[in-house]
């Protein structure tokens, strides 16, 4: 035991780079894979345990159509056994709130008239203020989602428009608004005084709304239970459902595709580490041949000489597993809290759990580099001694080794033609194959993590460039409805048409479709009894195509008896273009046919649009206007928020998606930043080690060159631009990946969410560059790695 502990520290001493760079790389592999299953994780750990805490809804009840009566809907859930139902919560909706002087843009309101806590379902957690019974009179509690993102603090005033009159409220507390509060939601509840709500709200036209939450004891009933709601009211549900996947998938969607990218890099990053490995125990196995063979004369079994190498590379993996998994989750902390943040409150932080799920990831991780330490060390088993003392290897590679040499002169001739540099860069990059593949196979990956980096950044930060592949219009203005009592539509429209810089106007509404139960194909309950289920409808009246609206197939409905549906609305009735579809639309029967299939991120594709001939009287919510320059759209905006502000809020495109999915690139810049360092430093590391290992090797062919007249530097260029060239063939292959394989995987993930085509910017200005960056520090490591060829003597080389 002696013996073998003295072997692995001279081991550890002998080749300190190599073993640095070993650890730095089980390091970051261990980094990179805790922290995409921590992430992931915790973040739906996080999200459940305050959905346990907090009673929340499996599924929530929106009544605003007057199709069934509330209370009746309330007493039968109430009723059930095994299920909690939360009390009526009545609401009036508003669009319009103003912060500082400044209207929040793409943001709807529910205005509640907050009943006595507890309300059976989702309880609010109050965030940040002091926590009441109920909103004192003249103040409000608003939800985080809306809080965080705006910088709205406890003590300001926000202004609503409700009707005629201008509302003025004081935030009093910020509560998290579980099931309509979540990450890129343009909705909020802000909670009223019961005062309040019938002073202000209650002369509004129409009538109260309400939200009913609906918890099961056993989800998996739920089904069940809907079947026997629907045969008590003996017809279909016709309001919105909001179910328990809805509700709950956006607080993850971030921290997924987070996760994903970390997991598929830490898988390739410890691949990296093994190929590493192993590529440094062939070399040392190679160096140290005879060494091993005289080993082996004195009485060491290769058994011995396996574990000494199992044992140096168990005390590298301890020191970088250990740091790796600490960091991991200090780096998860910083994703979590900041993808999660509406779960935050000022006094507590967001815990990190599943401390067992990280130690047994770096078992995992030192289980497998085990192995792989084992199956390359026992290359040492066939070393015979003789073999190894006399020639350095054994006798079949020596023989080799002339008959290489022998045609290698007999080739020699064909490198006559070339200049000088280009032969010696060639000779470094084939004389060293496996140090050559790995460094190729690094330039693609770093490559390939900085333009997939770039890409999924720009692609939506740019979104406007590709909003209809989102599921969006691509209109250049939308007019927001924010008071409809007061605004004179003709009017509107008559100033709208006799602008000469506005090409056409297209308004939109919504309603509920509802699919029928006996019409129902892929949707089947536990008990054999198909479920109906609801379907938010986009109803435009006038041109779909006008609005940008588009479809992955098909066409956009122009006729009452068409249809466009998303593609998770097609997977769930298992429907494609032209097959029909009865729906319920305000308690009648209609029968459509589907025209077109599209993709949208918004309500993950459960949704359809349809022509507003088959709505009673459309009450649009939006305006969709084109320009004849975008350039315009400015003072246009302007203008109509001057002149219409008390009824309409006019706003660019750009404004609105900036108000959703700027939170998302603001999340996805901080990891994906991170990862492209870290792949650039790793890439430097192992480019300047290989290379300075191999420099070595060849200190007497690069002493020969000196004495014939060539100067260091020449060499040292000739040398490094050979790295570059091979670099450069590995930056073309990351561009391919990151453009293409990583996207494609990323869809795979994506499609559950709606999103089967990813809409992808390419900024081919900046992709470029990022490749060059690449190659630029495959580059300098290489040439600062030969610097030992300056230190070189001419004549003692020759002379050896």
């Amino acid at each position: 035991m002696a013996a073998i502990t003295s072997i692995c520290l001279g081991n550890l001493r002998k080749r300190k780079v190599q073993n640095l760079l070993i650890a730095l790389l089980i390091l970051l592999s261990t980094l990179l894979m805790n922290t995409s299953i921590t992430v992931i994780a915790n973040s739906e750990d996080l999200y459940e345990d305050l959905h346990q805490e907090t009673q929340g809804s499996h599924e929530i009840l929106n009544l605003t159509q007057g199709l069934h009566n509330p209370q009746q809907i309330a007493d039968w859930w109430a009723s059930q056994e095994g299920v909690t139902a939360s009390v009526l919560l009545p609401y009036r909706p508003l669009a319009g709130v103003t912060y500082k002087g400044e209207e929040i843009p793409n943001q709807y309101l529910y205005m509640m008239n907050t009943p006595d806590r507890p309300f059976g379902t989702d309880e609010l957690v109050f965030a940040q203020g002091k926590e009441t019974p109920l909103p004192a009179p003249g103040a409000v509690w608003i939800p985080t989602s809306l809080a965080y993102k705006n910088e709205i603090a406890v003590g300001d005033e926000l202004q609503f428009k409700a009707g005629s009159t201008q509302l003025t409220l004081k935030v009093s507390a910020i509560v998290i608004d579980l099931p309509l509060g979540g990450p890129f939601s343009t909705t909020a509840r802000i909670w009223l005084n019961d005062t309040d709500y019938g002073h202000y709200l209650g002369g509004l036209p129409g009538s109260d709304s309400y939200f009913m939450g609906i918890r099961f004891t056993d989800y998996s009933q739920h089904e069940a239970y809907w079947e026997r709601f629907e045969n008590y009211l003996g017809v279909p549900f016709m309001e919105e459902r909001l179910t328990y996947e809805e509700l709950s998938s956006f607080y993850f969607i971030m921290n997924k595709i987070i996760g994903f990218v970390m997991s598929f890099l830490g898988i390739v990053m410890i691949l990296v580490a093994l190929f590493t490995i192993g590529f440094t125990i062939s070399d040392s196995i190679l160096s140290s041949y005879t060494t091993i063979g005289i080993f082996k004369s004195l009485g060491l079994s290769s058994r011995k000489i396996i574990v000494t190498y199992i044992l140096q590379y168990s005390l590298l993996s301890l020191v970088a597993i250990l740091p790796g998994v600490v960091f991991s989750r200090l780096l998860s902390r910083i994703i979590i809290e900041q993808s999660l943040s509406f779960l935050k409150t000022a006094q507590t932080s967001i815990p990190i759990q599943n401390i067992g799920t990280s130690v047994s990831v770096g078992a995992g991780m030192l289980l497998v580099i085990l192995l792989c330490v084992w199956l390359y060390a026992s290359k040492t088993r066939p070393i015979q001694p003789m073999q190894a003392i006399r020639y350095g290897m054994s006798e079949a590679a020596y023989s080799g080794i002339n008959k290489r040499g022998n045609r290698n002169k007999r080739r020699s001739s064909d490198f006559e033609r070339w200049p000088v540099s280009v032969v010696i860069g060639l000779r470094n990059v084939t004389r060293n194959v496996k140090g050559s593949l790995l460094m190729l196979l690094l330039t693609t990956v770093t490559t390939a993590v900085l333009v997939f980096g770039l890409v999924l950044v720009n692609s939506i930060s740019q979104m406007q460039k590709t909003a209809p592949l989102w599921g969006y219009d691509s209109a250049n203005v939308v007019i927001r409805i924010v008071n409809a009592s007061e605004l004179d539509r003709a009017a509107l429209e008559r100033d709208i048409r006799a602008d000469s810089r506005i090409v056409n106007l297209n308004w939109a509404g919504h309603a509920i479709g509802v699919v029928p139960g006996n019409r129902m194909q892929h949707s089947t309950s536990t008990t054999g009894q198909a479920q109906s289920i609801s379907i938010p409808l986009t109803v435009v009246e006038g041109s779909m195509d006008e609005m940008g609206l588009a479809n992955i197939t098909g066409r956009n409905p122009q006729n009452p008896n068409e249809i466009s549906i998303g593609i998770n609305i097609s997977r769930q009735l298992g429907k494609e273009l032209g097959d029909i579809i009865e729906l319920y639309i305000e308690g009648k029967r209609h029968s459509f046919t589907v025209t077109g299939i599209y993709q949208s991120i918004a309500n993950m594709s459960f949704q359809a649009r349809v022509t507003a001939d088959v709505v009673t009287k459309l009450n649009p919510d939006d305006g969709y206007m084109n320009l004849s320059d975008v350039q315009d759209s400015d003072d246009i905006v302007r203008q109509l928020n001057d002149q219409y502000s008390s009824s309409i809020q006019a706003v660019k495109q750009q404004t609105l998606l900036d108000s959703v999915f700027k939170e998302a690139s603001a999340v996805l810049i901080i990891p994906m930043s991170i990862l492209g360092l870290l792949f650039l430093m790793v890439s430097w590391l192992i480019i300047y080690s290989t290379c300075r290992i191999h420099i070595r090797k060849e200190t007497k062919p690069y002493g020969i060159y000196k004495s014939i007249g060539l100067t260091s530097n020449t060499i040292r260029g000739a040398v490094t631009w050979g790295i570059v060239g091979l670099s450069l063939i590995g930056a073309g292959l990351g561009i391919l990946c990151g453009i293409s394989l990583l996207p494609h995987l990323l869809r795979g993930l994506l499609s559950s969410y709606g999103i089967v085509k990813l809409p992808l910017f390419m900024n081919w200005t900046g992709i470029s560059l990022l490749a060059l960056l690449s190659i630029t520090v495959a580059g300098l490591g290489c040439w600062i790695a030969s610097r030992v060829i300056l230190k070189t003597t001419p004549r003692i080389l020759v002379s050896e």
